[in-house]
C-alpha cells in the first residue's frame, strides 16, 4: 500500500537528513494519504503511504514498538489475518483496527526470521531490530510487490522503486550487461531469469519468495519457501473436490476484497477472470456494494483477422458474464488513439527498465486509468489461473491414459470431447501418440520446429554465457521449454522464481502511480497448493478440459462461457493495426537504432535488420504475433530506454 525507503549505516555513522529527505522527494510525483520517516542517527525509514485497507486508514509507518525496541516499514496486505490473530494471540479487542504491519512486526516477534513462511498476501517489508542490530525484510512467494537495493562496505539502503535510490551520493548509474544479455536472449514476456539482479550494476533486488537479512555489512539472502507438489489430495466424490475448491477459492477472493474503496476487476470473456468475478460479486452483494468490471475491446475499425478458433473482441462474452452474474457495474474501453509505440515513454518512466508486454501496454494501464476514475481500491485479475483453478490439458491427460494403457478410460473420453469439440473421436490419436512418446516421435520425425529469430549479439552472448544460464533455468535458445511434458513445466514454473517477478514489477509500479492495487485470487499460495494437490483425473474428465473449474462454476457462470472449449479469446491482435498511422516513424527509428554502434554490442544486427526489412514493406494485421515484429519492438523499447539513461 506504500512505497518504503531506508538507509543503515554499518560503521553507525549519522546519516545526513538530507540524503533521507532526497529519498522521499523521489516518490513525490505519486499520490500519497501522507508521507512520513523513523530516524535514529544511523538507521532511517521511510513511507510514502497510499491507504488501501479499513486498516491502513489509521495507520503510521514507519511504526516503532519502543518496548521491543523494533521499527517497521511495509508496503504489504496480509490475506491471512484471522488465522494470525488466533496464532499470535491476539486480543479480540484488538483485532478489528490493527494494521497489517502491526501483524508483520508480531509474527517477526514470535517467528523471527521464519516469520515470511507464515505470512500469507502480498508483501515487501524492513524491520529495524535495534537489540540485534540487523534490518530484516522479506517479499513474498510470488514478488508482488518490489523491493530493491543497494550496498557497500559502509552503507545499505533500499526502496520500492529503483531510481530514489540514486539520488543517494555516489551510486552510478550503469547498465547491467548480464541483465541485458538476459533480456536479449530469454524467450517469452519474461525479462530476465535471474531475479536477485537489475538493468543497473549497482542495483540488486530480493527476489520473490526471498528474505533479506542485514547485518555487520553483510546482506544474506534466503529463500523461505517453494512450492512443490505434495501428497494428492484424497475425497470421494467430485462433490466433495467441487466443494473443497470452492471453499479455498471464496476464501482466497473475500480476503482481496478488503477496502474502504470500490472493488474492481479485470473482466475478459475467458474463465478465470469470469470465476473470479462470479466469487466477488456475490461476496460483495452481501456488504451491499457493487463490483466494476473493466475490459478491453479492440479499435472500433479494427476487423478481425484471426483463425475460427480466435476471437479479438471478447465483448459478447464478457457481457453475457456481467449480465449472468449480476451485481456488475461493467466498463469497457478501446482506448483510441493508443498504441504499443505511442506508450513507449510514459512506459518506460513507469517500469524504470525496458518491458516486453508492449502489444498489450496500451489498454494495462488504460484500464488503470479507468479503474482510478472510479474510485477503484483493488483490482482483481485471474492472471495465474491456466496453472492453478484452470489447470487441465485434455490431449495432455489422455496421453498418461494412453501410455498407462487404460484403453477403455481413454476410449469414453475420446468419445466425449469428440461430442464437445466437434468431429471424429480419433483425429487426436497421433497428437495423443506424439505427446505419450515424444522420443518415438522424434526418430520418425526429426525435424525441429522453426528457432525464434536470437537477437541478443553472439559475442555478447559468448561473453555473458547467457545460454547456460538459461539452460540451468530449463531454458533454451531456440525458445522451447527443455521439458515437453507440460506436467514437468507446470513443476518447474512453481519451483522457479523467475516468471513470477515480471508480474509483481509490473502491478507494483502501477499501483503506485494509480493508488489501487492489483490483486490476483488464483495466485493466492493457498489456492496454488490445492490445486497442486488434486489429482489429474479432476482436471480433465468426461470429454472436458479445465474441468475441476468448469464443474465449481455451475449456477455461477453462463453456459458459453462456463463449457467454451471451441474459441479463446486473444488480446492484444490489433496492436499492429494501432501502430498503422505510426509506421513510418517506427521503421524510420528501427532504422536509426540499426546504425548505432552502442546498441550493435547488444543486438544481433544481421538478424535485426533482416526483421526491418521484412516489416518495412508497410504493416499487416498477422505481424501481431509475428517474431520479426516482436524482436523489432523489443529492439526499439531497449533503444529508447538506453537514450533515456
Amino acid at each position: 500500500m506504500s512505497a518504503i525507503t531506508g538507509i543503515y549505516h554499518f560503521n553507525q555513522t549519522s546519516i545526513p537528513i538530507e540524503q533521507g529527505m532526497e529519498l522521499m522527494k523521489a516518490f513525490q510525483k505519486f499520490p500519497a494519504n501522507y508521507v512520513s520517516t523513523w530516524y535514529r542517527d544511523f538507521v532511517f525509514l521511510g513511507c510514502h503511504a497510499q491507504c488501501i485497507t479499513p486498516e491502513s486508514v489509521d495507520e503510521r509507518l514507519p511504526y516503532y514498538d519502543s518496548e521491543r525496541k523494533l521499527a517497521i516499514t511495509a508496503d504489504a496486505i496480509i490475506d491471512n489475518r484471522h488465522e494470525l490473530f488466533s496464532l499470535l494471540q491476539v486480543e479480540h479487542a484488538r483485532r478489528r483496527n490493527m494494521s497489517d504491519s502491526e501483524l508483520i512486526l508480531l509474527a517477526y516477534r514470535k517467528w523471527g526470521e521464519d516469520a515470511p513462511k507464515y505470512l500469507v498476501g502480498e508483501f515487501a517489508f524492513m524491520i529495524w531490530d535495534e537489540v540485534k542490530n540487523q534490518l530484516f525484510g522479506a517479499r513474498d512467494f510470488s514478488g508482488s510487490r518490489t523491493l530493491y537495493y543497494y550496498g557497500n562496505d559502509e552503507r545499505f539502503a533500499f526502496s520500492t522503486l529503483i531510481q530514489p535510490l540514486f539520488t543517494l551520493p555516489n551510486i552510478e548509474k550503469k547498465l547491467n550487461e548480464h541483465w541485458l544479455a538476459e533480456f536479449l536472449a530469454v524467450p517469452g514476456m519474461n525479462e530476465a531469469v535471474d531475479t536477485s539482479i537489475t538493468v543497473f550494476t549497482n542495483i540488486e533486488q530480493v527476489p520473490p519468495s526471498h528474505s533479506i537479512t542485514v547485518s555487520e555489512g553483510r546482506v544474506k539472502l534466503s529463500r523461505y519457501v517453494i512450492l512443490k507438489v505434495g501428497e494428492p489430495l484424497q475425497l470421494k466424490s467430485n462433490h466433495e473436490y467441487e466443494e473443497a475448491f470452492r471453499e479455498v477459492f471464496q476464501s482466497a477472493v473475500t480476503a482481496r476484497l478488503r477496502t474502504h474503496r470500490n472493488v474492481g476487476a479485470h473482466l475478459s470473456g475467458g474463465l478465470d477472470s469470469g470465476t473470479v468475478v462470479s466469487f466477488a460479486a456475490r461476496a460483495l452483494q452481501n456488504e451491499n456494494k457493487r463490483l466494476h468490471s473493466f475490459s478491453y475491446v479492440p479499435a472500433k475499425d479494427f476487423i478481425d483477422w484471426t483463425p475460427k478458433y480466435l476471437v479479438a473482441n471478447e465483448r459478447p462474452y464478457i457481457e453475457s458474464t456481467v449480465q449472468y452474474v449480476g451485481n456488475i457495474t461493467d466498463h469497457y474501453g478501446d482506448f483510441a488513439g493508443t498504441s504499443p509505440l505511442s506508450e513507449i515513454t510514459d512506459w518506460l518512466e513507469t517500469m524504470e527498465m525496458p518491458y516486453k508486454f508492449f502489444a498489450n501496454s496500451n489498454w494495462i494501464k488504460g484500464i488503470f486509468e479507468k479503474a482510478n476514475e472510479q474510485d477503484i481500491g483493488v483490482l482483481l485479475n485471474g492472471g495465474r489461473g491456466n496453472l492453478s483453478i484452470s489447470w487441465g490439458s485434455a490431449l495432455s491427460y489422455y496421453a498418461i491414459l494412453l501410455k498407462k494403457l487404460k484403453w477403455v478410460r481413454l476410449y469414453q473420453e475420446l468419445n466425449q470431447y469428440s461430442r464437445h469439440r466437434g468431429g471424429d473421436r480419433l483425429r487426436m490419436l497421433p497428437v495423443i501418440g506424439k505427446l505419450a512418446f515424444p522420443r518415438l516421435s522424434q526418430a520418425f520425425s526429426p525435424d525441429e520446429p522453426h528457432p525464434f529469430p536470437m537477437l541478443i549479439n553472439p559475442e555478447m552472448a559468448r561473453r555473458t554465457q547467457v545460454f547456460d544460464k538459461l539452460k540451468d533455468h530449463g531454458i533454451h535458445v531456440t525458445g522451447a521449454a527443455r521439458e515437453k511434458n507440460i506436467y514437468s513445466a507446470r513443476k518447474r514454473h512453481f519451483e522457479e522464481v523467475y516468471p513470477w517477478n515480471a508480474t509483481g514489477t509490473l502491478g507494483t509500479k502501477l499501483s503506485l502511480r494509480y493508488s489501487l492495487w492489483k490483486r490476483d485470487p488464483t495466485n493466492d499460495i493457498r489456492v496454488i497448493r490445492f490445486c497442486l494437490s488434486v489429482p489429474e483425473g479432476q482436471y480433465v474428465q468426461n470429454g472436458l478440459d479445465r474441468a475441476l473449474v468448469r464443474r465449481s462454476t455451475k449456477n455461477l457462470l453462463p453456459d458459453n462461457v462456463r463449457l467454451n472449449q471451441s474459441i479463446r479469446g486473444v488480446q492484444g491482435a490489433d496492436c499492429v493495426h494501432r501502430m498503422t498511422p505510426e509506421w513510418g516513424s517506427f521503421i524510420a527509428e528501427l532504422e536509426q537504432l540499426s546504425s548505432d554502434p552502442i546498441v550493435a554490442e547488444l543486438i544481433n544486427m544481421p538478424v535485426l535488420k533482416a526483421a526491418i526489412s521484412k516489416i518495412k514493406a508497410g504493416p499487416q494485421h498477422e505481424y501481431s504475433f509475428d517474431p520479426d515484429y516482436q524482436l523489432s519492438m523489443f529492439s526499439l523499447i531497449l533503444y529508447r530506454f538506453i537514450k533515456k539513461i
